[in-house]
């Protein structure tokens, strides 16, 4: 079968082909045998294929957290009527190539009314957007600053406020060409790379600063961020963006907020994903009341997916890659 290999560490674009490998065995007790119909490409398929979780990665590999399939084979143990169903297969990367061998409880049922399009995206930033604002945005939350406000997250976050009654304030780096989607979501936006920045991000947030931040960046903006948080509010750390650690200052107590580090692989990898169909049940609700959505880019066969990463980026439409595996 068509599959994306990434034989050792390194930047996506250098390191992975695309190259026939071995089909997937008959599954095993308890196991399926799913066919992709659609994947993408997230941020956290650069990280893992640049070795950077060195610990619990090994090439080659095939890449690919997000995606949806149906299930083709089912092994012994798995019911019948799990065959033809749509599933996200989650736990493991590899859904960049045509059949993932996985799990069934690591396979999360997609309702009849989710699009493949739409259920391609569900995963990492709905799940994490939903389980952060659920966790830490509860009654009494009333300031909240989000980093990287123009990104997929970002968007996803302001949303899901906004339906509670809270409108945050945004951090961009200020790129030209690039701001945050709907304005109205917003009570400020406020860009890194104007002078005053941080002095206008107090204004916005007042003198008791933000009860909540929620930071994917890191680094000096972040460090900004979080002296800006209250001291009794919460520091929702879950990215690093920017490449640089947080500054030492942020952890070292003394009356600052809270730091709280959220990792989605915690939550999601934990009784080997038998909770995964209740955590996703808000996910896919959302998803139905048109929030969350993710705009799809250029529509790809697996076969194009080396050769497209290679290429230029300007001019390209916005919006996120869509896989088609079987071509």
């Amino acid at each position: 079968m068509l599959a994306a290999v990434a034989d050792s560490p390194g930047r996506l674009a250098d390191v992975l082909t695309i190259r026939d490998v071995d089909g997937p065995a008959a599954p095993a007790a308890g196991e399926v045998v799913v066919r992709m119909l659609a994947a993408t490409v997230n941020p956290s398929d650069e990280v893992s294929v640049s070795g950077a979780y060195g610990s619990r990665t090994s090439f080659p590999m095939v890449p690919g957290f997000e995606g949806v399939g149906v299930v083709e084979a089912v092994g012994p143990g798995v019911p019948g009527r799990a065959l033809g169903r749509r599933v996200l297969p989650l736990g493991s990367a590899g859904n960049w190539q045509r059949y993932k061998r996985l799990g069934h409880s690591w396979c999360v049922p997609v309702p009849d009314d989710v699009s493949d399009d739409v259920a391609c995206f569900a995963y990492i930033n709905p799940l994490t957007a939903t389980l952060m604002v659920d966790r830490f945005c509860g009654p009494g939350v009333r300031e909240v600053v989000v980093t990287a406000a123009g990104s997929a997250i970002g968007r996803h976050l302001a949303e899901l406020l906004t339906a509670r009654g809270i409108t945050p304030v945004g951090i961009v780096r200020g790129t030209s060409g690039r701001g945050v989607a709907d304005a109205s979501r917003w009570r400020a936006v406020i860009a890194t790379n104007e002078p005053g920045w941080c002095e206008r991000l107090r204004a916005a947030v007042g003198p008791r600063g933000a009860d909540v931040t929620f930071d994917c960046v890191g680094g000096a903006v972040g460090g900004d961020a979080f002296a800006l948080t209250a001291g009794d509010g919460a520091f929702v750390h879950y990215g690093l963006l920017s490449g640089t650690p947080l500054p030492a200052a942020c952890f070292a107590g003394g009356g600052g907020a809270r730091v709280e580090l959220f990792r989605l692989r915690d939550t999601v990898q934990k009784d080997r994903g038998r909770h995964l169909p209740a955590l996703f049940a808000p996910v896919f609700d959302n998803l139905r009341r048109g929030r969350l959505h993710t705009a799809v880019g250029p529509r790809i066969g697996l076969g194009e997916l080396a050769d497209h990463l290679k290429g230029p980026t300007t001019g390209r439409r916005p919006g996120k890659i869509l896989i088609d595996p079987q071509r």
